[in-house]
């Protein structure tokens, strides 16, 4: 089972990749740890991404892909795997679908959490994390137990930077300029799956599962 998650920054995509990995036995795999397993091996791709990275630059789709593809080529990925923020735009869609069809493959589903601004900027503004031990809480969610402070360590929690409503509606403005066309892309191809990402998570994961069977 091959699979893309598609959705807003904030919309739960990554929280749902996961447990569709841990469901099915299939690996999630997130661009940048891709990136970061490249860099850290040292590989050709993964010093020309650095580069690009080290400058503050994009790195250009044909590394990111290289990198995908080799990837994906890997023995853990010959069930399926659940991709995480790519493609992200519609060359790199095209790109992806070419290189699969190449290998006589094709993605089963593209699976869009579907989340309105409003709600991710509520969400997200309610998140709370800790400098010290890393861990993550939500105000309304997952609140700590005492104000302010780190169950885990008892540090600080802060709102990042990413988190604040500002910073969030710059990051939905590009996800629609950019992203957003995905879906039209995938139900085009006849793959788009739709959940409600409103709903409880556990609930989305269950209306997930069923589309997937």
């Amino acid at each position: 089972m091959k699979l893309v998650m598609l959705g807003a920054p904030g919309a739960g995509k990554g929280t749902q990749a996961k447990r569709i990995a841990a469901k099915y036995q299939i690996p999630h795999i997130s661009t940048g740890d891709i990136f970061r397993a490249n860099i850290k091996a040292g590989t050709e791709l993964g010093m020309k991404a650095k580069s690009y990275m080290d400058q503050g630059q994009l790195v250009p789709d044909e590394v990111t892909i290289g990198m995908l593809l080799d990837r994906i080529s890997q023995d853990d990925c010959a069930g399926g795997y659940v991709l995480d923020g790519f493609p992200r735009t519609i060359p790199q869609a095209e790109s992806l679908t070419k290189a699969l069809a190449s290998r006589g493959e094709k993605l089963d589903y593209a699976v869009n959490v579907d989340v309105p601004d409003e709600n991710i900027v509520t969400r997200m503004s309610g998140r709370r994390a800790c400098l010290g031990c890393g861990a993550t809480y939500h105000i309304v969610y997952n609140a700590p137990k005492k104000e302010g402070i780190c169950d885990v360590c008892g540090e600080k929690l802060v709102l990042r930077d990413d988190d604040k409503p500002e910073t969030v509606q710059k990051r939905l403005a590009v996800y629609h300029d950019q992203t957003q066309p995905l879906i039209d892309y995938y139900k085009q191809e006849g793959i788009l799956a739709e959940v409600d990402g409103t709903q409880d998570m556990d609930k989305v994961f269950q209306d997930i599962v069923k589309i997937l069977g």
